[in-house]
């Protein structure tokens, strides 16, 4: 029954109504599969991430435990750090302007752009989660003032406060506010959640790109 009188007030609704929940529909799907997508590569790079390192840190030389981390890290996230650092110490370009700046500093250039791009792809999606939460509220607000209009419009039109004309604007009004509340609820949520793994891993980033700097360049420089 409940399903029915949601589908009833959804059809006796009009294009506002309608776009409405179109938007909020659009809004879900994308905020689902962001997180779903999210969640996926998280869980695989925190699970992966401890191995990796280990399996990376055993390896006789640089080349081997780069090769160690390609088979791995399968989420490249601690991978392009490792190769940045190695193409950076060992690249050699006369003539460059690059070439004058000390090997440290290159190494050093070299293993901050690369955790910038691994932090890029840990944190997609995080904005449409944000944006999602943040926003379907207010979407949902638009179709609730939207209905109550229709009901106060009914109300002018009868004369008459009676239940049978205005119970339908005011259940679409009920229905648009549960469901901007639907959407947003689990895309807070998921960034909330999501969001402390990436400052986690994050931190595993940074602390691994200290000892690639360390290992490559030494601790005087």
């Amino acid at each position: 029954m409940a399903a029915t009188g949601v589908i009833h007030y959804l059809q006796s609704g009009d294009a506002v109504t309608h776009a409405v929940a179109g938007v909020l529909l659009a809004m879900s799907l994308a905020s689902w599969c962001s997180l779903l997508v999210k969640a996926w590569i998280l869980a695989h790079a925190k699970w992966q991430g401890p191995r990796a390192l280990q399996r990376f840190w055993q390896a006789a030389n640089l080349k081997d435990g780069i090769s160690a981390l390609r088979s791995a890290d399968r989420e490249r996230v601690f991978l392009p750090l490792a190769e940045a650092a190695w193409h950076a110490s060992e690249t050699d370009m006369p003539g460059a302007m690059l070439a004058r700046v000390e090997r440290s500093e290159r190494v050093l250039r070299a293993l901050r752009e690369a955790m910038l791009r691994s932090q890029r792809r840990l944190e997609f999606g995080q904005v449409l989660l944000a944006s999602v939460g943040s926003t379907a509220p207010f979407v949902g607000l638009l179709g609730t003032v939207w209905g109550i209009y229709h009901a106060l419009g009914s109300i002018a039109s009868s004369g008459q406060a009676m239940i049978e004309n205005v119970a339908g604007p005011v259940g679409e009004a009920l229905i648009m506010t549960a469901f901007g509340l639907v959407v947003a609820i689990p895309a807070v949520l998921a960034y909330n959640v999501l969001g402390r793994y990436v400052r986690q891993i994050s931190e595993e980033l940074d602390g691994f790109a200290h000892d690639l700097h360390t290992f490559v360049c030494g601790p005087s420089e």
